[in-house]
């Protein structure tokens, strides 16, 4: 294992039709190294649940991916240029072919919620806690509920 494992990575990058599998082999690679593996279903999912709105409903494709390690978990944002926000279906239909990715998340993920910008756009996150998280007391918790400050 790495002797330097950055509590955070960051990307910006516009969202086709490889990316979520690129992606998804990133966050995989941090969570083995921040030794949360078991994590890796259900932020893997997350995250690609979340680009996969951004391909859908932000029309120019572009977004910023942060991934944090906090001291009992993981926290994901995706971060876009739109003010649409999320919906969720009440009873997607049957044979719908998409409207269950905000239901896959709640399912998933132990909190997870939308901050709008003031300037335009909006962040969605999620948090997936750890039962086997080791906390590092030298280091310091770096992220609370509120999200990240966009760059």
């Amino acid at each position: 294992m790495n002797e330097y494992i950055p509590a955070q990575y960051s990307m910006r990058l516009t969202v086709g039709e490889h990316a979520p599998r690129h992606v998804r082999r990133i966050v995989r690679s941090f969570l083995e190294e921040w030794r949360m593996p078991e994590l890796s279903d259900a932020i893997e999912l997350g995250v690609t649940e979340l680009l996969a709105n951004v391909v859908q409903h932000v029309p120019d494709r572009r977004c910023a991916l942060l991934l944090l390690r906090q001291p009992a978990g993981v926290r994901v944002e995706v971060t876009d240029g739109s003010d649409r926000l999320p919906v969720s279906p009440a009873r997607p239909e049957p044979d719908a072919e998409g409207g269950r990715g905000l239901l896959l998340l709640d399912a998933m993920a132990d909190k997870w919620g939308v901050s709008l910008w003031r300037g335009g756009g909006k962040t969605v996150w999620f948090e997936c806690a750890s039962p086997t998280a080791q906390v590092y007391p030298d280091r310091q918790p770096w992220a609370d509920d509120a999200p990240s400050t966009r760059s």
